[in-house]
């Protein structure tokens, strides 16, 4: 079972995979704005890995 599989039916819409994207990139910069850089860290790697299994990674 992959973390996020991207061929699972709940992300078949793209503005589904946006929000995953933006939301966590957005908490990302929250945390960092509220002076919580671990917190920053872990959401922006959240948000790099969703856009690189999303959008950037070519389907085999």
């Amino acid at each position: 079972m992959k973390f996020l599989d991207r061929d699972d039916a709940f992300f078949a819409a793209p503005w589904r995979r946006w929000v995953t994207v933006l939301a966590t990139g957005l908490w990302a910069v929250v945390e960092l704005a509220t002076g919580n850089p671990g917190w920053a860290v872990l959401f922006g790697a959240a948000s790099a890995y969703a856009a690189w299994e999303f959008f950037l990674r070519r389907k085999p």
